[in-house]
């Protein structure tokens, strides 16, 4: 944990270039189906193509590994970040069921993403994740940040490109 008294921020601007020293992870909301075409991916896989080769590998060996609902790998891009798949969408499309968001794994993925957050000094930055194409609220997005991670020493920043 750093010595900044914020805990949960919010800037203007891309999350790709994390603004701030030390250790980062970018996380971002991904899909159970094993597509990265959409959302924040994109401009995501154009500064750093790794974590897709990465995403891609850890689907397709999926049966042998933990690849579904509520997983969380971070992948590392530099010496001081890395890029943290976060498995809370099923599917890419709105259907009879809702949007593609799992709530199920919303609640799980920031626990776990903590885990690899709890490093000195290492803090999240994310879009409001799952809130373009996965279709969450960030009104139900943000309690979950504040309980799971930020009440847990992270810090967090969200950014808006809006």
């Amino acid at each position: 944990m750093s010595d900044s008294p914020w805990f949960l921020r919010f800037l203007r601007g891309d999350a790709t270039p994390p603004r701030t020293s030390g250790p980062k992870i970018i996380a971002h909301v991904c899909n159970d189906r094993g597509g990265r075409g959409k959302g924040f991916v994109p401009a995501l896989s154009r500064r750093r193509p790794e974590p897709e080769q990465e995403h891609r590998s850890w689907h397709h060996g999926r049966a042998g590994d933990d690849f579904g609902l509520g997983a969380v790998r971070p992948v590392p891009v530099s010496p001081d970040v890395r890029v943290a798949d976060v498995v809370a969408q099923h599917g890419v499309r709105r259907g009879s069921g809702g949007p593609p968001i799992r709530y199920r794994a919303s609640d799980t993925c920031p626990s776990r993403l903590a885990e690899h957050a709890l490093e000195p000094a290492t803090t999240v930055h994310m879009p409001h994740s799952g809130c373009g194409r996965a279709g969450e609220h960030w009104e139900r997005v943000q309690p979950l940040v504040e309980e799971r991670l930020s009440s847990q020493g992270v810090h967090v920043t969200v950014y808006d490109t809006d």
